[in-house]
């Protein structure tokens, strides 16, 4: 089992709703509203927030790769 399937796993039902539609939402490009940052010290890396849910993902030419998915803590962003 990979890291974004155990993460999954932790979330609650309400979190993997908001999730999907977050998802779903970068995948079409209808980002306006959504709450994305581009982290510091990387050109290619972004982050979105949703409450205390944050998804860390990679625009690599055109395509999204997801790197993450935790509630935000002490930790979220250390490997980054």
């Amino acid at each position: 089992m990979d890291k974004i399937q155990k993460a999954l796993a932790k979330l609650t039902q309400k979190e993997q709703e908001q999730l999907g539609v977050l998802l779903q939402r970068l995948r079409v490009g209808k980002t306006s509203g959504m709450d994305i940052t581009k982290l510091k010290g990387h050109a290619d890396v972004f982050r979105i927030r949703k409450g205390r849910l944050r998804i860390i993902f990679r625009l690599y030419l055109g395509d999204i790769y997801l790197l993450k998915i935790d509630r935000r803590n002490d930790t979220t962003y250390r490997e980054f």
